[in-house]
């Protein structure tokens, strides 16, 4: 099943099963609320997303601790569960999902090399996030992150 059909099959299931979604994306700039939008009845389970490139967008629009930027970057754990969170509860959905990364090819550090990306998930009955290191260009680092996405979205509702 491709990507675009496995995004249906989320689609329909989060339908029958009234949960929406809402996505605060830092470094995929978009791709992954357009992957979803690009399919018929998307508007039943998406309910947002929001592009949160820069870290005044992150504090303005989904009230990340200007602290916790500072203390930890943009791209960490707690920052990303910050965006999961904030933006389930601001969108009130079921499911907030939080994305904030280094595409590259330049913006790495031994710490966080370039391809380094924190997925998070954040439900009424837990926040959590997952560090992920993909070696990919750009456009496939955007592809992988979505991809993870899928997978975390099948698991939550028991899609093969």
């Amino acid at each position: 099943m491709n990507v675009l059909e496995r995004i249906d099959k989320i689609i329909k299931t989060y339908t029958t099963k009234s949960l929406k979604i809402a996505v605060a994306e830092s470094c995929t700039g978009g791709y992954v609320s357009h992957m979803f939008t690009n399919i018929s009845g998307a508007s039943k389970v998406f309910e947002r997303g929001i592009v949160c490139y820069s870290n005044q967008a992150k504090i303005d629009l989904l009230n990340v601790e200007r602290k916790t930027l500072e203390i930890h970057g943009a791209v960490s754990e707690n920052v990303v569960k910050q965006l999961a969170y904030n933006i389930r509860t601001l969108s009130n959905v079921d499911i907030g999902i939080g994305i904030s990364g280094i595409a590259g090819p330049t913006g790495g550090t031994p710490e966080k090399p370039v391809g380094t990306v924190y997925i998070g998930f954040s439900t009424e009955e837990e926040t959590q996030a997952n560090r992920f290191d993909f070696k990919a260009d750009r456009i496939m680092f955007k592809k992988m992150v979505l991809e993870k996405i899928i997978e975390h979205l099948e698991q939550i509702v028991k899609i093969n």
